[in-house]
């Protein structure tokens, strides 16, 4: 299916605010079914909740044994290109764990291979890029960031796929990575623990960076609209690589970019007769930037497991969401252990406004077991809480 369709899809969409109305401007054009559990939605927009929704970073992922299987047989970005291979993986957990959202199996790099940079997924390495970023002349070498989204039809069509297949069992969740982010992989040329590359740019091409970050944010927003256009019910933000930057290069280099995504997404939603979808802004390790985050137009702040939850609710006040944040590591924990550290969890976070997930993503060597635990464990508890 072109672009041009996708976007199209859903127009006679009736714009509207209030929870019973927004419950929701289902395309029923599209034939989607009738959502059965809105828990995560209805969190997500800051409304009341008989439990608290859970949901994990990388719920599709290594750890789990039929994924592997899956994978064996196609290279990483083969699979990112397989609307079926990708509707499959983002459904696996789903079968396993009473997970309250699915979130489309895709990659974040996927913005940069479609504004014409090579990216391929080393074995035990992760993303490399041939031909990194180095001048700002090689920044002409990217492609237009308006022809993105034509790019990456392959995400919409499995986006819609999965919608379908999902039968109205839980939302579906689409992503993408924020600016920032994607520009430390386009200039470092894969992962960097210093980012040093990167921020040399920042401080010796500032004028550069700026024009790539917006090369950047003029494609994630098409994309991004194109991703809810196809059936995405929500979106969020990855700021994975926040904590490489102090409080003066973030507020200079990330969050304005961070707040334009969200203003032009949502105004272009409106634009398109689309439903508005609720955002949520994870931005790892940026924990001096709460406040700002809270005030950056997005519906729900992720937070990683270096934030105490009192203290983000008292900083970021009750305007938002708050999202996470069980370190990932404690999924290595007995089961009994798991049970007792997400009571505390939800003891500090609150019963609402409020949705449980863990601080980063799932790690491959974790127990499926486990994982069925801390979703269990989020339930029960929450259920419980509600009533005392």
């Amino acid at each position: 299916m072109e672009q041009g369709s996708k976007m199209s899809l859903g127009r006679n969409f009736r714009i509207s605010k209030p929870s019973e109305e927004r419950k929701f401007l289902m395309p029923r054009s599209q034939g989607f079914p009738e959502l059965k559990n809105d828990t995560f939605l209805r969190a997500a927009w800051g409304e009341d909740t008989d439990y608290t929704p859970v949901w994990c970073m990388r719920q599709a992922g290594r750890y789990l044994p039929e994924f592997r299987e899956t994978r064996a047989a196609q290279d990483f970005f083969s699979t990112c290109r397989s609307p079926e291979a990708c509707c499959e993986l983002t459904l696996q957990p789903l079968r396993r764990f009473p997970l309250d959202a699915a979130i489309i199996f895709s990659d974040i790099l996927v913005v940069p291979q479609a504004l014409g940079m090579e990216v391929t997924m080393v074995p035990g390495k992760g993303p490399s890029f041939p031909e990194p970023l180095r001048e700002e002349r090689d920044l002409e070498r990217l492609r237009d960031p308006a022809s993105v989204a034509s790019e990456l039809g392959y995400v919409f069509q499995a986006i819609t796929l999965t919608r379908q297949r999902l039968a109205g069992r839980v939302p579906l969740i689409g992503f993408a990575g924020a600016p920032w982010t994607l520009m430390t992989y386009m200039i470092e040329g894969g992962s960097s623990s210093t980012m040093a590359q990167a921020k040399r740019w920042l401080y010796q091409k500032p004028q550069a960076s700026h024009q790539l970050l917006h090369i950047l944010t003029d494609a994630l927003v098409p994309y991004l609209v194109g991703q809810v256009a196809a059936g995405a019910q929500a979106l969020q933000l990855f700021e994975s690589h926040a904590g490489h930057l102090g409080p003066q290069l973030f507020s200079q280099f990330a969050l304005p970019y961070i707040r334009d995504v969200s203003k032009r997404v949502k105004a272009r939603l409106q634009e398109a007769g689309l439903a508005p979808v609720p955002m949520i802004i994870f931005a790892k390790d940026g924990h001096f930037a709460l406040e700002e985050l809270a005030q950056a137009g997005y519906e729900v702040v992720g937070l990683d497991w270096t934030v105490a939850p009192e203290k983000a609710r008292e900083r970021v006040g009750k305007t938002v969401t708050l999202q996470g944040n069980l370190d990932p590591c404690a999924l290595y924990a007995s089961e009994e252990e798991i049970g007792q550290l997400v009571q505390q969890m939800l003891d500090d976070f609150g019963p609402q406004r409020y949705i449980a997930n863990l601080g980063h993503g799932l790690y491959p060597d974790m127990d499926p077991e486990h994982v069925g635990a801390f979703v269990d464990a989020v339930h029960r508890h929450s259920r419980l809480l509600r009533q005392n």
